[in-house]
């Protein structure tokens, strides 16, 4: 039985966003999402993890390699989110508030769409450096992350 390992790698990303939903009333927005909902929006210096999991290599000692890692996130995430905005510029969050929770869900599945299957463990993104969300790809079909397009 392989020895089984974690790896994170962690970056940084601006972004700018409104939290809307479009199946919520103007009243009903503003009640749920309070200043957060103004419709000029507003900004997060966010802070992303992303965790492997896998067995370690016996020949080369790694679960994945980090410049995979770091090429996979980039390519994948930070060239679309990075001094954007997610309700203007990724057709995912058209349909959708662009709550943390939801872009974390982004995230992975923007990631299994080009990592092999099975290795990603964990995402969590940091909106403030006291609001966190942690995503482990709950109830997300191969569906789900076909559609999940930017």
């Amino acid at each position: 039985m392989a020895i089984i390992g974690y790896i994170s790698r962690t970056e940084h990303f601006s972004a700018a966003h409104r939290l809307h939903s479009p199946h919520l009333s103007d009243a009903e927005n503003l009640e749920t999402f309070g200043k957060c909902n103004h419709p000029g929006g507003h900004g997060h210096n966010y802070v992303l993890e992303i965790i492997l999991r896998g067995p370690i290599d016996e020949k080369n000692g790694m679960v994945a390699n980090i410049a995979d890692l770091k090429r996979w996130i980039k390519d994948s995430v930070l060239d679309y989110v990075d001094h954007r905005n997610l309700d203007k510029d990724i057709a995912f969050f058209a349909t959708r508030p662009s709550t943390t929770e939801n872009l974390a869900a982004f995230v992975w599945m923007r990631l299994c769409q080009v990592m092999p299957e099975g290795m990603l463990h964990k995402v969590i993104v940091w909106e403030t450096p006291k609001n966190k969300v942690i995503f482990t790809g709950e109830g997300v079909t191969a569906k789900d992350i076909e559609e999940c397009t930017v």
